[in-house]
């Protein structure tokens, strides 16, 4: 199906037409020439008829000019038959931390040591991109949570975002109450029975204005189930003064704090210390059964501005030819 989005614009069609009338044409101030009876005096008829002709073509192509950008001001749209997407209910946000520990290299991805982010968004992302027919979101957080895509079903845009995402983006430290309530907020419009958040760090609540405990309780009262994911192993790596990489302790994660939000809202707390339990979560997040939803559909548009457009360049430009080997 064929129409036009503003519709509104095709009003301005007869616009030469009206300052034509309104602005009647300057008359010329020289006086009248003094013509001299020689031969080229009888040349002259030929020449005005060519002129006269130049000029009507040049008003014929300036007119379709006109009026192709104005059908392109209109936006021309071509609208493509009802496509069913396939929805399986489950709306899915997803936090990420950002803080400065998540620089720790704990992880090994492809034979080789990387940090925590870096493993996270490989993950991460092979997840994402298997959730056809749910709606993902993703919020980033640090000294504050910062929303980075609503709930939507375009997984290549929100995976995008996430390997866009860098170390101390939002922060050096660590606001996990902060997130929670903004995954309420956000997932609080939504009419669905059940809404899930994953959330992912490896540390302790460093900062924000709610704390954990009070943010996972709402989280329970609007119906906001919490899946925790603990980031990093117990025994992190540094690099000494001869950039050989020495095992330390890690004690910064705070697995009885994510235990307890999981706990409060129903959700379950997973361990991530190496790629291969990351894996292995994400497989068990996907067994989450989905609520039953409507069936919704979408209409393909392709926009068609491009080709009126075209047109009004393609006929001011043969005008001006005409203009200037005629002059």
């Amino acid at each position: 199906m064929f129409e036009f989005q503003w519709l509104w614009a095709l009003l301005a069609l007869p616009l030469p037409l009206l300052v034509r009338w309104l602005f009647k044409p300057v008359k010329s101030s020289q006086g009248v020439a003094l013509k001299v009876p020689f031969i080229e005096d009888f040349q002259q008829s030929g020449n005005s008829l060519a002129l006269k002709s130049s000029k009507l073509l040049i008003l014929f192509f300036a007119g379709l000019a006109w009026i192709a950008l104005v059908i392109a001001s209109a936006r021309p749209i071509w609208i493509g038959d009802a496509v069913q997407l396939p929805v399986s209910g489950r709306d899915l946000m997803l936090a990420v931390d950002l803080s400065g520990s998540m620089q720790e290299q704990d992880f090994e991805l492809n034979g080789r040591l990387v940090d925590r982010l870096v493993a996270t968004k490989a993950v991460a992302g092979d997840f994402i991109q298997r959730r056809k027919g749910d709606r993902i979101g993703l919020i980033l957080f640090g000294d504050r949570a910062y929303l980075q895509a609503p709930l939507t079903f375009d997984r290549k845009t929100v995976t995008t975002l996430l390997f866009e995402s860098a170390l101390g983006l939002a922060g050096e430290k660590t606001a996990i109450g902060d997130a929670i309530g903004l995954a309420v907020k956000r997932l609080r419009k939504e009419n669905d029975q059940e809404h899930i958040l994953i959330l992912m760090t490896d540390g302790a609540n460093t900062a924000g204005v709610v704390s954990p405990q009070e943010a996972a309780s709402l989280a329970a009262q609007e119906g906001l189930k919490i899946y925790t994911v603990g980031i990093g192993s117990e025994r992190g790596f540094a690099a000494n003064v001869f950039g050989f990489n020495l095992p330390t302790q890690n004690t910064d994660l705070d697995e009885r704090t994510l235990k307890a939000i999981a706990q409060i809202t129903g959700g379950k707390y997973f361990r991530a210390r190496d790629t291969q339990e990351f894996q292995q979560i994400y497989d068990e997040l996907d067994k989450l059964e989905p609520v039953e939803k409507d069936v919704e559909s979408w209409r393909p548009q392709t926009e068609l501005f491009r080709w009126p457009l075209s047109l009004a360049v393609l006929f001011s430009l043969l005008a001006l030819l005409i203009r200037r080997f005629a002059a």
